[in-house]
């Protein structure tokens, strides 16, 4: 890779990195794997970085690297335990300060018990705010499915919510 492409991928490296890290997180529920999924995405985005389009294209493309490495991670067989298998399901969910709960938590483990081409569309579409044909290319699905699958999750995310809230004291 010549000098200035080299740099020209740090730089996007360095300002992507976190978008990338928090949609890995919303989509696998674990700080640690996705620091590894989005460190897997820039390493396929580095390999490929002269042949990928600049412009909309690399954010693109990224996402799906970074989608691509959740959904591999989950397919390992140590990986395949979930969030709802390791906490307690009886536990009463963290209060702040102000006594509040914090809904952040609760999404986040509600997004967890989706499947994960639902989660992935419900992320990338409202979290990661790509376009229904953006979404549908990081995929490689056709827009109706990406439209099912995101409307499918979302009524399921807010069932999940709905039981959390009915559920706490």
């Amino acid at each position: 890779m010549r000098r200035r492409d080299e740099n020209e991928f740090t730089e996007f490296a360095a300002v992507t990195m976190p978008r990338l890290r928090r949609t890995a997180y919303l989509m696998c529920g674990d700080w640690h794997r996705a620091e590894d999924a989005a460190q897997d995405a820039l390493v396929s985005v580095y390999r490929h970085w002269n042949r990928i389009e600049r412009g909309n294209g690399l954010l693109g493309y990224a996402h799906r690297c970074v989608v691509n490495a959740v959904l591999t991670q989950s397919r390992r067989p140590w990986r395949r335990e979930r969030l709802d298998d390791i906490t307690d399901e009886n536990a009463v969910p963290l209060l702040d300060s102000a006594g509040a709960v914090d809904d952040r938590l609760l999404v986040v483990q509600a997004l967890t018990a989706l499947p994960p081409s639902q989660r992935a569309c419900v992320v990338l579409r409202h979290y990661a705010d790509f376009s229904l044909e953006q979404t549908a290319d990081i995929l490689g699905i056709g827009t109706g499915g990406v439209k099912s699958q995101t409307s499918r999750g979302l009524t399921r995310l807010r069932e999940l919510l709905d039981q959390t809230v009915r559920s706490t004291p």
